[in-house]
C-alpha cells in the first residue's frame, strides 16, 4: 500500500515543483465581510467572503477561524465553505488547486488537511477522497476514504506530445 501511495505522489507531483519560497516570506493578508477577535483566547473568526493570501497562495471560504494560542508562526487556520477553494503557483508557474468542505492550514508544518469531498489537482492529474493531507513544501500527499468509506480516486492525465 505504501508503494502505491509513493507512486501516486511521484506521478501526481513533479520532482521540481515546489511552492515558491517567496510565498512563505510574504505576509498573510485576510479579507472578509465580518471579523470577531478574542484577544484573551487568541482566536479570530472571519465570516462571509473570506479570502486568505500569502504570495501566490490563495484560499477562499465562507468562514475562517484562526487559533493563535500556540504562538506566532504556529497558527492554525480552519476554513469552511461550500466548498473552500485553494490555489497556489509552484515554481515554474505550475498551478495546484484544491477544494473541500473544510480546509485546515497548519502554518508551522505548511500542511493542508482537506476534509469532505476533497479534491486536489495539478498538471491535469487529480486525487479525490474523503480526506487529503497535502504538505505544500514537500509536495507529499496522503489520501483516505474516511468514515463513509468513499474510495480514493486518482486520475492521471497523459502528457501530450507533439508528433514529429
Amino acid at each position: 500500500m505504501n508503494k502505491i501511495k509513493f507512486f501516486l505522489f511521484a506521478a501526481l507531483m513533479s520532482a521540481n515543483s515546489y511552492a515558491a519560497d517567496a510565498d512563505y516570506s510574504q505576509p498573510i493578508a485576510i479579507t472578509s465581510d465580518n471579523n470577531e477577535t478574542s484577544i484573551k483566547e487568541n482566536v479570530s473568526v472571519y465570516t462571509e467572503n473570506v479570502e486568505i493570501r500569502q504570495g501566490s497562495l490563495n484560499i477562499k471560504a465562507d468562514r475562517l477561524e484562526i487559533n493563535a494560542s500556540a504562538g506566532k508562526g504556529n497558527e492554525v487556520f480552519i476554513t469552511t465553505g461550500n466548498p473552500v477553494r485553494y490555489s497556489q503557483l509552484l515554481d515554474g508557474d505550475v498551478p495546484v488547486n484544491a477544494r473541500a468542505a473544510e480546509i485546515r492550514y497548519d502554518l508551522a508544518s505548511r500542511t493542508l488537511t482537506l476534509s469532505g469531498n476533497a479534491e486536489l489537482s495539478q498538471s491535469g492529474s487529480q486525487v479525490q477522497a474523503a480526506v487529503i493531507r497535502y504538505n505544500i513544501e514537500t509536495q507529499q500527499i496522503s489520501a483516505e476514504s474516511g468514515e463513509q468509506k468513499k474510495r480514493v480516486t486518482t486520475i492521471f492525465t497523459p502528457e501530450n506530445k507533439e508528433n514529429p
